[in-house]
């Protein structure tokens, strides 16, 4: 008997290895989506037309300024970003309530009863029909939540796509390599050519739809992760 139940624990522990895993996986931190830099399509040849003084594909606009509008352009996001939430929530009830029954008159008397004991002497012949009953709950609770970010810097991205009515997807990334480790700037959203100034710069929130990273690999990184099991332990699927 003894064999089997050892048997049936070890079983229980293979199939909770999975999942404990599985779980610890679910939280793990995710590598970044790599945005490489968009290149400009080739241009193709154009054909000569001989006898002409334009010449298609050499044309030079005088006009036009140096603001990024094709595929391939470079633009310089000014990141500012600084965000604050707080949140407090706080409950209390409380109740109370209170029943008492006195002993009623039944012809001109108060009823009296004894309980029935072990020993005829054992009785209790004080018994009546008052009652009292009384009850007091109370509940208080309270929660406080308060979260701040702020990111600054400056990154070069590229044009990946113009939609028609002018807007730039723009997405781009920026990698450093420290003696501890590598950093790793992402940013992707769309841009207003309106939005771009004369220096080809935007402020990250003109930036719609930005999707900005910042992690890190290394040593400092992996010594800021928690283990898979520290994180099983804080993951919903711990049921205490």
């Amino acid at each position: 008997m003894i064999r089997h139940a050892y048997i049936r624990r070890y079983r229980a522990l293979l199939v909770l290895l999975p999942l404990v895993m599985l779980s610890a996986c679910a939280v793990a931190p995710q590598r970044p989506v790599d945005y490489p830099a968009a290149l400009p399509p080739a241009p193709r040849p154009a054909a000569q037309n001989n006898g002409s003084i334009y010449q298609a594909g050499n044309s030079v606009s005088l006009f036009e300024d140096v603001k990024a509008h094709r595929v391939g352009d470079i633009i310089t996001i000014v990141l500012n970003e600084k965000t604050q939430a707080s949140k407090q929530a706080s409950t209390s009830t409380k109740k109370k309530n209170s029943i008492d029954i006195a002993n009623p008159t039944i012809l001109g008397s108060s009823p009296e009863f004894g309980a029935p004991g072990i020993l005829p002497l054992a009785s209790n012949r004080n018994n009546t029909l008052a009652n009292s009953l009384s009850s007091d709950q109370q509940f208080g609770g309270s929660g406080d939540s308060s979260q701040s970010n702020s990111l600054t810097g400056n990154i070069t991205v590229t044009v990946a796509q113009v939609y028609s009515n002018g807007n730039l997807l723009v997405r781009g990334q920026k990698h450093l390599t420290l003696n501890q480790g590598d950093e790793v700037i992402q940013i992707s959203g769309i841009v207003r050519p309106e939005d771009i100034s004369s220096d080809n710069m935007v402020p990250s929130y003109k930036v719609a739809d930005a999707r900005i990273t910042y992690s890190g690999s290394g040593a400092v990184a992996d010594a800021n992760h928690m283990g898979w099991l520290s994180r099983f332990f804080l993951s919903p699927y711990w049921p205490f």
